[in-house]
This record gives structure tokens, sequence and C-alpha cells, in this order.
């Protein structure tokens, strides 16, 4: 693991910063966009995967859904010895917040463990505006923000447990690492998961289960289309959520045939 010294702390060397990462395929992700949160919940949970919703974080906006690639920030406690808030425009600069932020490619979601502490704002106005700017689709947080206002006037999702006046470091966090894993309302989250997040709260989808998972989810999610197509025609609801063989069969008729709506 590297770390760079930025003069934070004699005692150990800060922003660490994990390994390098690959980030997950963008075929897999592009195809991932109609694939909803309670879905792949669902799917991970037949794959084995049963801890993959991040209880807490809901969406500023609602409406909002982002799906894209994970990149991590860790907070930790803060010890005086080590690192602290004081004279915070001098110090944050130099922590991993900063540096997480120059790394951003295009479609990153940030995902960022803070305990659901309801004293430290994450991220804020400056910050969002600046991860827009260099392509990041969203940010989860497993804490709060502040400068609501104006980081809604910038369209970008985010997931939060709320809102805070406090900087990232006032209080009890400090901007640790990143590219590290972290851990995020219960849910283990790696550089380069897939994270899919949409009214229902957001998913960590493992990197190397994504293809796995988009290729059940495309058929579960037409397939949920068509029934709720019959359903409002007044079809049965036991004959068409789930299907059984002979709705099956109907839906691969019409899907085959071009997927026509119902009426």
């Amino acid at each position: 693991m590297n770390t760079t010294f930025q003069n934070l702390s004699s005692v150990w060397p800060l922003p660490v910063r994990g390994d390098a990462f690959d980030r997950a395929d963008a075929d897999v992700v592009n195809r991932m966009n109609i694939v909803s949160a309670a879905t792949a919940c669902a799917k991970l949970n037949g794959m084995g995967i049963t801890r993959s919703y991040i209880q807490g974080p809901t969406p500023l906006d609602r409406g909002a859904r982002v799906v894209g690639s994970a990149l991590t920030l860790q907070f930790m406690p803060q010890r005086e010895d080590i690192a602290s808030g004081v004279s915070q425009e001098y110090v944050e600069r130099h922590t991993a917040l900063w540096e997480v932020l120059e790394t951003v490619q295009e479609g990153d979601v940030l995902v960022v463990q803070a305990y659901g502490s309801a004293f430290t704002g994450c991220l804020g106005d400056m910050l969002v505006r600046y991860f827009k700017r260099r392509g990041g689709a969203g940010i989860v947080v497993d804490g709060r923000i502040r400068d609501a206002a104006r980081v809604r006037e910038l369209g970008v999702p985010i997931w939060c447990t709320g809102v805070t006046p406090h900087y990232a470091s006032q209080t009890d966090l400090f901007p640790w690492a990143y590219d590290v894993p972290v851990a995020v309302g219960g849910v283990l989250a790696l550089p380069g998961d897939v994270v899919i997040a949409d009214d229902d709260g957001a998913v960590i989808v493992p990197q190397g289960k994504a293809l796995e998972l988009v290729e059940s989810a495309e058929d579960h999610e037409n397939w949920e289309e068509f029934s709720r197509m019959r359903l409002e025609q007044g079809a049965r609801l036991s004959d068409y959520y789930p299907l059984n063989a002979d709705s099956r069969a109907e839906y691969e008729a019409w899907r085959d045939g071009g997927r026509i709506p119902l009426v």
C-alpha cells in the first residue's frame, strides 16, 4: 500500500492511498442502467452475496439514479496527536479528501466511509462542484454533506444520511485514505465495484459478479415490464408475478416478437 507524506503527522504518513485497481467494465456498467437497486439486491442474494444494500444513506433528491464504478474514500476517527480539523483550510487540502478528487474519472461513483456520523459534512459545494467537473457520476456517503442548497443546484446524484453545517474534519472524523476497501452501512465496498443507487437506496455489486448479475437482471427487468402490462390489463397476480410456465411462454413470445406494448 502506497502512502504520501504531506507533513500532516509524524506518527503515521497521510494520506494513505491503496494499490492501483481496475475500474468496472464500461460495457457492463452501461448495461446495468436498466437494473434497479431492488433487482440487483435480490439477484445478488440469489448469488450468495447477502449484504449488498448500504443501510442508512437515502437520495438527497427523490428520483435520483446512478450506476458507476466505485471510487472509495475512508474517514477515520480523529486522534489529535495524528491529525485534527484545527486550521481546516490549511489541513484538509492535503488530505485524502482532496487527493481522491484528483483521481476522479468519467462515470465514477464516490463511496465514502463515515460511520453514519451526524457531525461530519464529508463534502460540500466546492468539492461536489469539482467532482462534477471531473466527470463524476454520483456520490454515496455513509454520513452527511453540507451546503445542501447549493449542492442540490449542481444536480449530482447523492445518497447520504442527512445534512450538517459542519465541515469534513470539524468534529469526530478525519479524511484518512482513498482507493482502499471501505465499510459503508454494513457493506464492504472495494474500489472498482459497481454501485447502483436509486430511490430504494444504494447497492454494491462486486466487480467479479457484475457480468453474471447483469445477464440475469436484464431478463428479470424485461419480464417484470411484461408482467406490469398484464396486471394493468386485469390479469391475476399469481399468474404473472412471478411468471409460471404458461405466462413465461407468453412473455417469451412477446419478447421475441419485438416487445410491442400490450393494449
